[in-house]
C-alpha cells in the first residue's frame, strides 16, 4: 500500500467513500492516511472520510480523534477545514469524544481562512444539533459572525440560532429582536431567509 501514488490512494478512498457498508472495516487504514508520508489531498480526504465514519461509528473513531483535531492547529487551511469538519461530525455522534477539543475548536472562529470559519460554525451546529448545551454561553460569537466579511460566513451564521432555539429557545430568545432586525434589512437575501426561519422555529419551540 505503501508504493500507491496520490491519484491510487485518492481513488481508494473515493471507493470506499461510496461503500459505507465497508466503513466499519476500513477505519484503522483511512485513519493510516494522516501520516506525514501522505500528501496534504491525501489527508485532507482521509480527514473528511474519518469525520463522516465518526458520526456512524464514534466509538470505532475514538482513539483517532486527538489525530484528527490535531490537524486544526495544522497551518493549511484545506487540512483545518476538513479536520474542523471532521470534529463537528464526530461531536455529532458523540459529543463526549470531541469535548476535549472544544477550546481548540472554537478558536477556529478567527482564522483568516473563509472556509475555515465556515468549517467552524458548520461544525459547531453538527455538534449542537445533540448537544446544544455545549454553546449557550458562546451564542454572541454566532451574532457576530452574521457581520462576517465573507459571504459564506456571513449567511450561515444564523442557521446556529435555529439548531439552538428548537431545543433550547430560552437561550435565543435574547437574541430574537437582533435577529427580527437581520431579518428585515440584511442586504444578503438568504441571511434574511435564514433569520426569518429561526424566528419562527424558536418562537414556535417557546410556545
Amino acid at each position: 500500500m505503501s508504493n500507491m501514488n496520490d491519484k491510487e490512494i485518492l481513488k481508494e478512498l473515493r471507493e470506499i467513500t461510496k461503500n459505507n457498508e465497508s466503513w466499519k472495516a476500513n477505519i484503522d487504514d483511512v485513519a493510516s492516511r494522516l501520516d506525514n508520508n501522505y500528501s496534504a489531498a491525501v489527508k485532507a480526504k482521509a480527514l473528511w472520510l474519518l469525520g463522516e465514519m465518526g458520526l456512524k461509528y464514534p466509538e470505532e473513531i475514538e482513539k483517532y480523534v486527538e489525530d484528527i483535531a490535531g490537524y486544526m492547529d495544522d497551518g493549511n487551511p484545506k487540512l483545518q477545514e476538513r479536520s474542523t469538519n471532521a470534529i463537528g461530525r464526530i461531536g455529532r455522534g458523540d459529543e463526549n469524544l470531541i469535548i476535549p477539543y472544544l477550546d481548540q475548536l472554537m478558536t477556529m472562529k478567527d482564522d483568516e481562512s473563509e472556509n475555515v470559519r465556515h468549517a467552524f460554525i458548520w461544525a459547531c451546529e453538527n455538534i449542537a444539533t445533540n448537544a446544544p448545551e455545549l454553546f449557550l454561553e458562546n451564542l454572541e460569537i454566532f451574532l457576530e459572525m452574521i457581520s462576517d466579511s465573507s459571504d459564506k460566513v456571513w449567511i450561515e451564521a444564523p442557521e446556529m440560532f435555529r439548531v439552538v432555539g428548537k431545543q433550547k429557545p430560552d437561550h435565543v430568545k435574547p437574541y430574537l429582536k437582533k435577529l427580527e432586525w437581520i431579518a428585515e434589512n440584511d442586504e444578503n437575501p438568504i441571511v434574511r431567509i435564514h433569520s426569518e426561519g429561526t424566528i419562527r422555529i424558536t418562537k414556535r419551540a417557546l410556545k
